[in-house]
């Protein structure tokens, strides 16, 4: 009889807690809706938020793969630092390869 009083307890824990998250769900979807109003990007507000919770090394890691992947998509030869890199190579007798 006391497991079943002690499952009780733990499936009420269990419940109050999910009380509580749903609580504050609602909490910070009220912040961002704050935030939006104000004029700010929430999905950026929330990528900010997601990039805060990691170590620096990690972010620091996921933003040059990015930069990978953007330059062999020829993503970066739009942006002034990818054309200037695109002219040094050229210039250098580079091939165009490497930034294809």
């Amino acid at each position: 009889m006391a497991k079943n009083n002690h499952l009780e307890t733990i499936v009420q824990r269990i419940e109050k807690l999910e009380e509580e998250k749903a609580a504050l769900a609602e909490d910070i979807k009220s912040v961002y809706s704050e935030a939006k109003s104000d004029g700010y990007d929430t999905k950026i507000l929330k990528q900010i938020i997601a990039m805060r919770k990691k170590d620096a090394a990690k972010v620091a890691e996921e933003k040059a793969l990015l930069a990978t992947y953007m330059e062999a998509l020829g993503m970066l030869a739009d942006l002034p630092l990818g054309r200037a890199a695109m002219r040094s190579a050229n210039v250098n007798g580079g091939d165009d390869a490497e930034f294809e």
